[in-house]
């Protein structure tokens, strides 16, 4: 039994939700979502999206609450967005951002320079002292992860000194150096 599939989904003030043809489609104040399902149904009722599934079937079973949590986090996108942080932890490393243009200097011989969908808005900011930070907003949940993992692996945090790019807040397992 899927419990996260059974809460119905409360659909705020300047929220569309539209169903048609297995294709649900959610439109804010930030933007529009859209979302394919199969295996459920859903049915909008008085500012409640509701998630049922028609048979215990196992793959039935497994979308139910899958749904529910899409639909979650295209509703909540489109109220509030999304944001992630980064932060260049090492001796050099930079982050300057020009439009949707990410240039990073993370200590190869080349910086790199990433474009970025129209829909994710990027701030950069550098303070003297303290480490850069990149800041990713947007109102599609899966996007702003997928262009975090994205900058994240182009340099991923190592065990000994720390030193790469983590999410603000990260907790990282360190690692003893040699002993002599």
């Amino acid at each position: 039994m899927s419990r996260i599939g059974n809460n119905p989904v409360a659909i705020p003030q300047g929220v569309t939700v539209e169903i048609k043809d297995n294709v649900i489609t959610v439109k804010g104040k930030l933007g529009e979502l859209t979302q394919e399902y199969s295996a459920v149904e859903i049915k909008v009722e008085d500012d409640q999206v509701f998630v049922t599934r028609s048979s215990d079937v196992k793959e039935h079973k497994a979308k139910h609450g899958l749904y529910r949590s899409l639909i979650n986090n295209m509703i909540d996108g489109v109220s509030k967005g999304w944001t992630k942080e980064l932060e260049l932890v090492g001796v050099g490393y930079r982050a300057s951002n020009q439009g949707q243009r990410l240039e990073l200097a993370l200590g190869f011989s080349h910086n790199i320079v990433i474009d970025l969908a129209p829909e994710v808005i990027i701030e950069t900011v550098s303070e003297k002292g303290k480490n850069p930070i990149i800041k990713l907003k947007s109102f599609d949940k899966q996007l702003v992860g997928q262009v975090a993992a994205k900058i994240r692996s182009f340099r991923r945090p190592e065990p000994y000194k720390g030193k790469g790019v983590k999410f603000v807040g990260e907790q990282l397992r360190r690692k003893a150096g040699k002993s002599a």
